[in-house]
């Protein structure tokens, strides 16, 4: 493993749960915008995979929520929608591709209540520790 691999693996084990879950949605909401360069582009392999990624963050985030939580329910059926609004996505490709920024605009809106909870909360979140994926 190279040095910038190391560092960023290092960097990624001493943040907080915060903000691994801004991390999280920051690299959905990127993958997210890759995707439709990318089905701009034509290149639709690229675009296939910025969605997977985007879809197993999804599943990620509904398997950490913290079930204790009554708020989590309905993430759980928002994070469940956004899964399927993207399977949508894949299979109509151009005829779907406006729903790429509802999509993006929906987790941007998510990630900016997260910051905010976080603040107020003092860095305090429940997030269930179950690892980092790879």
């Amino acid at each position: 493993m190279d040095g910038y691999k190391k560092y960023k693996e290092k960097s990624v084990y001493s943040m907080s749960g915060p903000e691994l879950l801004l991390l999280l949605f920051d690299e959905a909401i990127s993958r997210l915008k890759k995707s439709q360069i990318a089905l701009e582009d034509k290149n639709y392999a690229v675009f296939d995979d910025c969605l997977q990624r985007v879809t197993r963050i999804l599943r990620y985030l509904i398997e950490i929520l913290d079930l204790n939580q009554p708020i989590s329910f309905d993430l759980r059926k928002i994070y469940q929608y956004l899964i399927y609004d993207i399977s949508r996505i894949q299979a109509g490709r151009e005829r779907q591709a406006d729903e790429i920024g509802r999509v993006s605009h929906i987790l941007s809106e998510l990630r900016s209540a997260f910051d905010e909870a976080s603040r107020i909360a003092g860095g305090n979140h429940m997030v269930q520790n179950k690892g980092i994926l790879g």
